[in-house]
């Protein structure tokens, strides 16, 4: 056994996260600038601070999930969410049961909720968010963000739910009480089911195939009939039906 499968071995003994389902080489590489930057030589070395020093294994634990999210992320996207599929499952159900995978430090559920605004009053908008890395998640429910964050978000969605403080922007509060937030590992967790619409984007491209398909079918078992999964705009589905979906729109997919 290599250095590297004996470290992803000694992971998912400790945090039960499985890295292989990761693609190796970009899992490797990452590992490895992390591990050289504080001063270890192998993957061996590694473990063993790992197994002993709390504060590595957070940094280790932050640097293995992907954060990079902003505000209305691929704007058009969001315009499709706002003015065709929200109102098509308005149709069939008023109190929408939506959730936020791999929810990262909170832009996407944050989104969600001022999206679904514009057709219900937010007493009645809930959104489950959930990721596997606790620090992200103190993150989200801050709700505190860099201007850059921001660069998509319509101006009147800006003044209306943000307040600005210094060089950052704080979600107000009527928004923040719209989501919940959850720890949840998408490869090993169980799925709650009857959703409206689940939105996971820009996480499945790190997974293996293997992860993928399984997430893939997980997701559809969660997802009522007529539920609509609404994934990120490098990770077009190619065979829907094999998961029981059918293209809705582009990166859009209904549930038969």
């Amino acid at each position: 056994m290599s250095d590297y499968e004996q470290f992803i071995a000694g992971i998912n003994k400790k945090t039960g996260i499985n890295l292989a389902l990761y693609k190796e080489a970009q899992m490797k590489r990452r590992l490895t600038s992390l591990y050289e930057k504080k001063g270890y030589r192998n993957f061996v070395e590694f473990m063993q601070a790992l197994e002993k020093d709390r504060d590595l294994m957070n940094e280790f634990l932050d640097r293995m999930t992907i954060n990079v999210s902003e505000f209305y992320r691929n704007g058009k996207r969001w315009e499709v969410l706002q003015n065709k599929i929200f109102p098509q499952l308005l149709q069939a159900n008023k109190r929408l049961k939506i959730w936020s995978a791999a929810c990262s430090t909170g832009e996407e559920p944050y989104t969600i909720s001022m999206v679904l605004s514009h057709h219900l009053p937010l007493s009645q908008v809930q959104v489950l968010a959930t990721d596997l890395d606790k620090n992200v998640i103190q993150k989200a429910k801050l709700g505190l963000y860099p201007e850059r964050s921001l660069a998509e978000v319509p101006t009147d969605v800006k003044s209306k739910y943000f307040i600005q403080e210094g060089s950052f922007y704080k979600v107000k509060d009527e928004i923040k009480r719209t989501v919940n937030y959850k720890e949840h590992n998408l490869l090993n967790d169980q799925y709650d089911s009857n959703y409206d619409l689940i939105v996971c984007r820009n996480v499945m491209i790190y997974f293996t195939e293997e992860a993928k398909d399984q997430i893939y079918h997980s997701f559809s078992k969660a997802l009522r009939p007529g539920g609509i999964l609404f994934v990120g705009s490098t990770e077009q589905i190619f065979n829907p039906a094999q998961y029981g979906f059918e293209i809705e729109d582009t990166f859009f997919y209904r549930k038969k």
